[in-house]
């Protein structure tokens, strides 16, 4: 137990502490932006009701479940068709399934630092309880999680996911025709379930968001405080060699580094045969003088029949995903399906062979698709503390099995490439991502066209600003 040696490889200042701290108690001067206070009331209570695990709000049903690995877990997510009187299934489960977050610096104290966040640290288990009015709104409900302790006893997170139905003056859908009188329109209200884990220093807000439409959206944010490291350098003209980062303060620098989070969504679309098609679009010429034009586009659909057809780059825009069920059509033909829509696309820039890359391999690819295995769950492997690439989403696909007309499984991975700027310091305004699950020739017609808008009351307006929401 005695120290036999040790070893200063390089010495630095220490950072000066002034204007570090963040806590509002330590914040000696405040500015004022004058803004008024904001509230969303809803006297009547909220619409959606929660019986167990269970939630039903407007068109939508859904269950919900805390797992110290990943979080919330969402699952038989239906929602109710008015035309045919019935619910039908969107995602039988959908949860993250990993986070890997590696880190650009090569020198000797950080060149290893690249986390698998949910098998290495628990991403549910690093959950923390929301304080009402600051990590939700007012007219929030909160939920309670339970897991297992390491000592095998039951353990609580309070407050651990919130629940509530956001308007925030968006338009759900809308057109005024100058020959028709009156404006049509009618506002956007969804649902939100939302958790926060803080892993280590950053803090991830993570929303699933239903609207009526029947588009389920996912949002991810990172916030906290950025991991930085020592610096002889006080400003960037200083800088004449390759220091893996940005320099944020005096003596202060913040190393780049990516955030790659796996979503496993299991999708059933009105059944459990689906397939996935890439919808690519396809410029054409025009040559045989039928029109004044040159070009236009067209949709070329293709069906992946095995594994290795549905490892998919995205970015270039000319590729669109769905997830169909073909022996089930709309009244013109249409196969019924749901379509990805990423919001920013993020690729993976190590190379294969580097041993993070080995290890965090799903992030290869945008989208996945495997046919559903009931152990195929975490897309960095079952243990991944000091793995070597060997049990993941990677090696699982390299067997090609066939995923069409099957129950299959859509792996997405949401990416962030992080640059580090000077407004991340000393705590990080929130960065977001994210994206959709949009219906695709699922309903007949819109399936919001023969609702009311809810009617809306004011206040005057010398009180407080809000908005009452009332039932359709």
């Amino acid at each position: 137990m005695k120290i036999i040696g040790y070893r200063d490889r390089v010495v630095v200042p220490v950072p000066k502490a002034d204007g570090t701290d963040y806590r509002e108690a330590a914040q000696k001067s405040t500015f004022d932006n004058h803004l008024k206070s904001i509230t969303i009331l809803q006297p009547d209570g909220p619409s959606f009701t929660v019986e167990g695990h269970t939630v039903r709000w407007a068109n939508w049903e859904f269950h919900v479940a805390f797992d110290m690995r990943s979080g919330p877990i969402i699952s038989l997510a239906s929602i109710y068709d008015h035309n045919k009187d019935e619910y039908r299934r969107v995602l039988y489960r959908g949860f993250i399934s990993e986070l890997f977050v590696p880190y650009m610096d090569l020198t000797e104290e950080w060149y290893y630092r690249t986390f698998l966040d949910a098998g290495e640290y628990g991403f549910g288990q690093s959950a923390v309880p929301l304080q009402p009015l600051r990590d939700c709104p007012e007219n929030a409900m909160f939920l309670d999680g339970y897991f297992t302790a390491q000592d095998g006893t039951p353990a609580k997170i309070s407050n651990v996911f919130c629940l509530f139905e956001r308007y925030a003056g968006d338009i759900m859908w809308r057109h005024t025709e100058a020959a028709l009188p009156g404006d049509v329109r009618l506002p956007d209200v969804s649902l939100v379930l939302r958790m926060v884990s803080t892993v280590a220093n950053y803090d991830y807000v993570i929303d699933w968001e239903f609207k009526q439409t029947g588009t389920i959206k996912v949002t991810a944010g990172l916030t906290g405080l950025l991991a930085v490291r020592g610096s002889i350098y006080t400003h960037k003209d200083q800088i004449m060699q390759e220091e893996y980062g940005t320099l944020l303060a005096e003596n202060v620098l913040g190393p780049r580094h990516d955030h790659f989070i796996s979503f496993h969504l299991d999708l059933d679309i009105d059944g459990e045969a689906n397939s996935l098609v890439k919808a690519k679009l396809q410029r054409v010429r025009t040559t045989d003088g039928r029109s004044p034009r040159k070009s236009y586009w067209r949709v070329v659909n293709e069906t992946a029949k095995r594994e290795s057809d549905a490892k998919i780059h995205l970015g270039s825009g000319a590729t669109e995903i769905l997830v169909t069920n073909p022996n089930k059509r709309t009244k013109v033909g249409n196969d019924i399906g749901y379509r990805l829509i990423p919001r920013t696309v993020a690729s993976r820039l190590l190379a294969n062979d580097d041993y993070p890359q080995k290890r965090g391999a799903f992030s290869k690819y945008n989208v996945w698709v495997t046919p559903y295995n009931r152990s195929e769950k975490w897309a960095g492997g079952l243990f991944v503390d000091q793995s070597h690439g060997d049990d993941n989403l990677a090696t699982w696909s390299l067997r090609d099995r066939e995923i069409e007309k099957k129950d299959i499984v859509l792996w997405y991975t949401l990416g962030f490439h992080h640059v580090p700027c000077s407004e991340d310091f000393p705590i990080m305004p929130t960065l977001t991502n994210g994206f959709e699950l949009k219906p695709t020739n699922f309903f007949d017609y819109n399936p919001m066209l023969k609702f009311k808008p809810p009617q809306q009351v004011r206040r005057p307006s010398n009180c407080t600003s809000s908005i009452k929401i009332l039932p359709q």
